[in-house]
C-alpha cells in the first residue's frame, strides 16, 4: 500500500464492528473495505457493523451495490449491518437510481445504530433460548 492509498478504519468495541467513513468513497476503496470488514468479521467474530457514511455527500450504484453486498455477505456470517448517517442527497439518490438495498438497515445517527445492534442482539439471544 503506499502513502496515497486511504484505509478505513475499523475499530471494535464489544460485539460490534464500528467503520467511520471520513473519505470520499471511489470503487477501489469500496473494495478493499469490503473485503477489510469480511475480514475483520471472520477474525473478530462480531455479531454488528456499523458503519457510519456521515461524510459521504454522494454516493453511486456501485457503491451502493458494494454497500448491500456487503450487508448481504455479513448475514451469511451470523452479523447485522446498520449503516448510519445517509445524508439526504445520498437517500435521493439511492432512490432515484432505483437501487435497493436489501438486508441494509440504515438509522440516523450512531446512538440510534447501536441501538438497532443491540436489539437485534438480544432478540437473537432470546430466540436461541
Amino acid at each position: 500500500m503506499n502513502l496515497h492509498e486511504k484505509r478505513i478504519p475499523i475499530i471494535k468495541i464489544h460485539d460490534y464492528l464500528i467503520v467511520p467513513i471520513q473519505v470520499d468513497m471511489h470503487d477501489k476503496l469500496a473494495i478493499q473495505l469490503q473485503s477489510q470488514i469480511l475480514e475483520e468479521i471472520a477474525k473478530t467474530r462480531a455479531k454488528g457493523v456499523l458503519i457510519d457514511i456521515s461524510v459521504l455527500e454522494m454516493v453511486d450504484s456501485f457503491i451502493g451495490r458494494m454497500l448491500s453486498g456487503m450487508a448481504s455477505m455479513a448475514a451469511i456470517m451470523d452479523t447485522s449491518v446498520v449503516i448510519v448517517g445517509m445524508q439526504p442527497a445520498v437517500a435521493i439518490t439511492l432512490v432515484e437510481l432505483g437501487l435497493e438495498m436489501p438486508g441494509v438497515d440504515t438509522a440516523l445517527n450512531m446512538e440510534k445504530g447501536m441501538e438497532m445492534l443491540e436489539r437485534r442482539l438480544n432478540s437473537r439471544k432470546t430466540d436461541s433460548f
